[in-house]
C-alpha cells in the first residue's frame, strides 16, 4: 500500500500524536463509542467542496489520500463527484438526512473503484475477483486498518455491500440506504440528475472535478479487465464490453444458461 507524506501525517493525528489538529466528536470520560451512525441532522465535523457540505473525519480524509494513490486522475475525481452527488441526494432530503450515516456513505462513495486499479501487481485487486469485489475487499482492509472504534462490524459491512453492490442496481437498491445511496451518487455521475442535485449544484461539481475524461477511463477500464480476467465478466455488465473490444473473448460455454442443468 503505497502512503505518501501528508497520509503519514494524517495517520499520525489518527494515533494520538497531533491530535488536537482533528476535532472529532467529544464523549464522556473512559466512554467508547461503538457503532454509532453519523447523522447529517447533528453538528459533525465538516468542510465544503464544490460548494457542498461534506463530513470531513480522519478517515474520510485517509479514504480520500488512500483513493488518490491507488487510481488515475479521471477515476479519482469520479469517486469524489460521486461522493459530493450522493452527499446532496442526502442534505436535501429530510428522511435521509435522518437515517444515512454519512461517514459510511464518505468511505464507500470515495473507494468504490479501487477495483479499477490497473497497476501491476496493485495490492488492491486481484485476478479472481470482480472489480466490485476487489473493492469492498480493500476497502475491508482499509476500515480494519484505519478505523477507529466505532467502526464496528455493521458498518464495516455496510462499506463492502455498497461497493460490491454498485453496479448491480436492480439488488443495491433495495438493500440499507447507505447502500442505496452510494449507488445512486454513482449514478449522477453517469446519468444525470436526480431530485436534490440542481443544474447549479452539478455544474459547481463538475467545475471543480470536471468529467471529460470519465468515459475514457471508463472504456479503458473495462477493457482491461476483460482481457486479463474474463471469467469474472461473463455474468455482468462488462460482457459487453468483452465481446466489442477484446480479441478472442468469448460466452460461449460460460454462462450460466451453458451449465444450469449440467447435473440434474
Amino acid at each position: 500500500m503505497q502512503i505518501s507524506k501528508s497520509l503519514s501525517l494524517l495517520l499520525a493525528s489518527v494515533t494520538g500524536i497531533g491530535a488536537a489538529a482533528i476535532a472529532g466528536p467529544a464523549y464522556p470520560p473512559h466512554y467508547q463509542p461503538h457503532g454509532v451512525p453519523v447523522l447529517s441532522n447533528k453538528p459533525y465535523p465538516n468542510t465544503t467542496i464544490a460548494g457542498v457540505t461534506v463530513i470531513d473525519t480522519p478517515i474520510v480524509r485517509l479514504a480520500r489520500e488512500f483513493t488518490r494513490n491507488h487510481s488515475s486522475e479521471a477515476v479519482y475525481k469520479h469517486q469524489i463527484r460521486s461522493w459530493l452527488f450522493g452527499s446532496l441526494l442526502i442534505a436535501n432530503n429530510e428522511t435521509l438526512k435522518n437515517s444515512v450515516d454519512i461517514e459510511v456513505h464518505a468511505v464507500s462513495a470515495i473507494l468504490h473503484d479501487l477495483g479499477w486499479d490497473t497497476t501491476p501487481n496493485s495490492p488492491v485487486t486481484s485476478h479472481d475477483h470482480r472489480f466490485e469485489v476487489d473493492g469492498a475487499i480493500a476497502s475491508r482492509k482499509f476500515i480494519e486498518q484505519y478505523g477507529d472504534s466505532n467502526w464496528d462490524a455493521r458498518r464495516t459491512q455496510l462499506v463492502w455491500d455498497a461497493i460490491a453492490l454498485h453496479t448491480t442496481r436492480t439488488i443495491g437498491y433495495y438493500k440499507e440506504l447507505e447502500v442505496q445511496l452510494t449507488s445512486m451518487g454513482i449514478s449522477v455521475d453517469y446519468d444525470g440528475l436526480r431530485p436534490g442535485v440542481t443544474n447549479e449544484t452539478y455544474t459547481q461539481i463538475i467545475t471543480e472535478y470536471p468529467n471529460f475524461d470519465l468515459k475514457q477511463a471508463t472504456n479503458d477500464t473495462f477493457i482491461f479487465i476483460c482481457a486479463t480476467k474474463p471469467e469474472q465478466t461473463y455474468d455482468n455488465q462488462l460482457q459487453p464490453w468483452g465481446e466489442r473490444y477484446v480479441a478472442n473473448y468469448t460466452t460461449k460455454g460460460n454462462l450460466r444458461i451453458d451449465h444450469i442443468f449440467d447435473h440434474l
